[in-house]
């Protein structure tokens, strides 16, 4: 197994020796045939996984290099948890008369696993989550959020809180990384936050619970997150806490899902903390009819989120995944940009579409 964000020299001696399997990801992979540590002119099969994820974050050039590398002669297999349009035209691109095989509905959720959630305003999702942890004595968890600096600052205000957390993001080190899931794993921790990468690249057999803290922008990737648990038959139960602002996106996964996702009743978060309203009769006699709280700055608005998040996207590599080969470009979502510009066209010109998509 070969990937980035640790030493090269460690691998040049496994991959020298000779594999009959080789699991890789395509930057470091690139890396070893620069360095020529290795050759692949005897590969027999080739297996694409996770190509959705792939294509999502910029791989296919690398993936096409590598393509050019491998004998005319093979085997190719091409897998997806999700197949739309994209895909279909990836693997005809990248394979020979494709035999599609489908051992589920396309974009479906498994049916072991119990999907639930919970409207409830942003600013108590943390009470909530705790609530939930505590009285359901939930001892290992799941949660995901939507970005690095989320995850980070939601890992440490569970810390706080007492809750024995870790936290997977790009900002991490590998063995950081691989140390939080170990201990994930062994049961030192109870809750483990994540960003979407990791929904692609965790692994742990029989996890209860997952909690999408935030919805994902991509519908497709909320499969893919409650895909960590119920899985091999397993029985396994998907939690979404989802604020007003996350009605839409909630709509959008329940549109792939072809059902609805079953409304929980919000229970009692004042002794966990949450926001306590007075009395209408007592804020209106004091005349004001406004929640006693302090005051804070203007939530920011879907358009001007969507402008920063574009900006950022075209500014930066994003390096929320494991592989970190430094001269890879590898732009934040850009099926995300593509679909939410159609819903503020105003902000956008199309020569910016064809940048954030090409560049």
């Amino acid at each position: 197994v070969v990937f980035g964000g640790v030493d090269i020299k460690e691998q040049k001696a496994i991959v020298r020796a000779g594999v009959e399997v080789l699991i890789a990801t395509p930057g470091r992979l690139l890396d070893h045939l620069e360095q020529k540590n290795l050759s692949l002119n005897q590969v027999e099969v080739l297996v694409l996984d996770e190509a959705d994820r792939m294509l999502d974050m910029g791989f296919i050039p690398d993936i096409k290099r590598i393509l050019a590398l491998l004998p005319k002669e093979r085997q190719s297999l091409l897998f997806s948890a999700t197949f739309n349009n994209e895909i279909k035209k990836l693997a005809d691109e990248m394979l020979k008369k494709p035999v599609l095989i489908e051992v589920a509905k396309r974009n479906t959720a498994a049916e072991t696993v119990d999907q639930s959630c919970y409207k409830v305003r942003e600013d108590d999702k943390r009470k909530l989550l705790a609530h939930l942890v505590r009285s359901q004595n939930l001892t290992q968890v799941l949660v995901f959020c939507r970005r690095k600096m989320d995850v980070g600052r939601l890992a440490s205000a569970l810390s706080r809180d007492g809750f024995a957390t870790g936290a997977i993001h790009g900002d991490k080190t590998q063995d950081a990384r691989m140390e939080a899931l170990e201990d994930f794993k062994a049961g030192r921790i109870t809750i483990l936050v994540a960003t979407d990468v990791a929904a692609r690249g965790i692994d742990i057999s029989d996890l209860p619970v997952v909690v999408n803290y935030e919805l994902p922008y991509v519908s497709e990737d909320y499969v893919h997150r409650i895909g960590r648990t119920g899985r091999a038959g397993a029985s396994g139960r998907a939690i979404s806490l989802v604020s007003p602002e996350d009605e839409k996106l909630l709509a959008d996964i329940e549109k792939l899902l072809k059902k609805p996702v079953r409304r929980e009743n919000l229970p009692d978060l004042s002794e966990a903390g949450g926001t306590v309203r007075e009395p209408r009769a007592t804020r209106e006699a004091r005349g004001s009819t406004k929640d006693v709280r302090a005051a804070r700055p203007p939530r920011e608005s879907a358009e001007e989120r969507f402008e920063r998040e574009l900006q950022n996207a075209r500014r930066t590599r994003d390096e929320s995944v494991f592989d970190n080969n430094p001269d890879q470009i590898i732009l934040q979502r850009p099926s995300l940009f593509a679909k939410r510009a159609k819903e503020v066209p105003a902000l956008l010109k199309p020569k910016v579409i064809t940048s954030v998509v090409t560049e």
